[in-house]
C-alpha cells in the first residue's frame, strides 16, 4: 500500500487541520495593536500560524474571548511544520486588581454604619 499523496491533496488536509485548530482554541495574542489566534498553548510557549504571524518578540498579551490570562515576555524560537514556536521568557497571570501589602482579614468589615444607625 503506498503512502503517496498528490501535493494538493497534502496541502488540503494541511488546511484544513490548521482550520480545526483554529476553531478549538479561543486563545489569542495580542502585540503591537494586532491580534494573532494561538493553535497550540503549552507551559513553556505557544505556536501561531507562520503565515499570520511575524516574528514576535517582547511583551504580550494572552486572552482566553475576552478575558485577559497572561501578560508574557516571549521570544520567537523555530519554525515547524507551518507553525511559528515562540518561548516564554516570563509569563505572569494577569489580575484584575492591584497587589496590597497588607494581609487582608477574612473577617473584616465590608462597610461602616454611621453614627445614625440603622432605620
Amino acid at each position: 500500500m503506498s503512502t503517496y499523496l498528490p501535493p494538493d491533496v497534502q496541502a488540503g488536509l494541511d488546511a484544513a487541520r490548521k482550520k480545526a485548530l483554529k476553531q478549538r482554541h479561543r486563545l489569542r495574542v495580542e502585540a503591537d495593536g494586532r491580534s494573532f489566534r494561538v493553535l497550540r498553548f503549552q507551559d513553556d510557549g505557544f505556536t501561531l500560524d507562520v503565515q499570520d504571524a511575524p516574528h514576535l518578540r517582547g511583551l504580550v498579551d494572552v486572552y482566553d474571548g475576552g478575558k485577559h490570562l497572561y501578560q508574557c515576555l516571549i521570544v520567537a524560537s523555530e519554525e515547524e511544520a507551518n507553525e511559528m514556536r515562540y518561548e516564554f521568557k516570563r509569563h505572569t497571570l494577569a489580575a484584575d486588581k492591584a497587589p496590597v501589602d497588607f494581609e487582608r482579614k477574612t473577617e473584616a468589615p465590608v462597610a461602616l454604619i454611621g453614627q445614625g444607625g440603622i432605620d
